[in-house]
């Protein structure tokens, strides 16, 4: 695996932010770190925030990437808003998504701003936490929050 931390690169984050310092990996072995949605990607990251003891409105200060991943899920959870916008639209019911992290959370809340049709709630507790999409006036139950995942090997 081969890594280049760069200060202050010329790219923004799926927030809109700019890092200051960008640890970029690359190798054969890219596959491991964006295995269950860059899952092990993020644990570095957060190990790394947690050694430098930032505080966590200075977490956008340093990201960590591996073949471009953060940009194309950023893509990706903009287009799942699309899709959830046109589906609550047409059926006039919620549109619950899967668990995902905190700064993914936030991606779909902005990118569901752009609705004004349409709210946005996270919902569950700790890693089960998800986002829900409600047309803006809906009055109904809110969705049950779906049983955890087991994580074992695919």
């Amino acid at each position: 695996m081969k890594y280049r931390i760069s200060a202050n690169p010329p790219v923004t984050t799926e927030l809109g932010d700019s890092p200051e310092i960008l640890v970029d990996f690359s190798g054969p072995d890219s596959g491991l770190l964006l295995e269950r949605n860059g899952e092990l990607l993020r644990a570095f990251e957060h190990i790394a925030l947690k050694v430098l003891r930032l505080e966590s409105e200075e977490h956008e200060k340093l990201s960590f990437d591996c073949m471009n991943f953060k940009a194309l899920r950023s893509q990706e959870l903009k287009m799942a808003a699309e899709v959830a916008a046109e589906r609550v639209r047409k059926t006039g019911s919620p549109y619950q998504f899967a668990p995902m992290s905190a700064r993914e959370r936030r991606m779909l809340h902005l990118a569901m701003r752009e609705h004004p049709d349409l709210r946005t709630e996270s919902s569950g507790e700790a890693e089960r936490r998800f986002v829900v999409v409600y047309p803006k006036d809906y009055k109904g139950a809110a969705p049950v929050a779906a049983p955890a995942m087991r994580r074992g090997r695919r």
